[in-house]
């Protein structure tokens, strides 16, 4: 008789063990992500932007500043806008470790780029190794990792490197950026350059990493540099 009501409670134990859990109000998941369907409808989409910077704009083109002075960077594909309730995984994948935030940015981020323009190969923007000891991972490995894997693309994890460790971007101004990062990075395999690549990254605010980043790919004799981000500060 008791062999039933244990079958019973280990079957919904287990349907509920399974179940995925919104990272942000823990609530049901939802097309088996970890993400539930009023969180979903809530994303802050970034539909209308800027083609080169990915700067949120009222209708699609170019914004003023790019005609001004054109970047280094092709095309920028920004995902999202910074904000609520993206503004609760970032920060928690970024600096808590929680690689499962990072998943579910990665899972969304492929779906967004399914139709982009493909590149030769995906190079995440890297941490500088006292940087990556500090905090164990490196977060724009771990999401151009799923995307390279759901997208079929090349993964040059390997292709650049951070050589100078540099303050946090996140204490500067507009300048001081520019200026912490001049000859940040380098290309570690000149032999083998793909022709086109896209940067990846989880977060971009004045673009400062990823001109610097581009730089040094252009530099080096990659004809095309984009950016993929997860979410572009407006």
């Amino acid at each position: 008789m008791d062999v039933p009501k244990v079958d019973g409670w280990w079957r919904r134990a287990s349907r509920s063990l399974l179940t995925p859990r919104c990272l942000i109000c823990r609530e049901r998941g939802c097309n088996g992500r970890d993400l539930c369907a009023s969180c979903a409808d809530r994303l802050p989409w970034n539909r209308i932007a800027c083609l080169q910077c990915g700067l949120p704009m009222s209708a699609p083109g170019v914004c003023g500043d790019c005609l001004r002075d054109p970047p280094l960077l092709a095309e920028t594909r920004a995902v999202f806008v910074y904000g609520f309730p993206l503004d609760r995984l970032v920060p928690r994948f970024k600096f808590h470790r929680d690689l499962a935030a990072g998943r579910l940015m990665a899972d969304l981020m492929a779906g967004a780029l399914a139709s982009a323009p493909r590149p030769d190969a995906l190079v995440p923007v890297p941490l500088h190794a006292r940087r990556i000891r500090q905090r164990g991972y490196d977060q724009a490995l771990e999401l151009a990792r799923p995307l390279a894997a759901a997208l079929a693309l090349p993964l040059r994890a390997d292709l650049l490197q951070r050589i100078r460790a540099t303050a946090a971007q996140s204490e500067l101004d507009a300048g001081q950026r520019q200026r912490n990062l001049a000859r940040a990075f380098a290309v570690a395999d000149q032999a083998a350059l793909p022709a086109r690549v896209a940067l990846v990254d989880d977060v971009m605010t004045t673009g400062a990493t990823l001109a610097a980043a581009a730089h040094a790919l252009r530099a080096a004799g990659v004809e095309r540099v984009d950016a993929w981000v997860c979410a572009r500060v407006p």
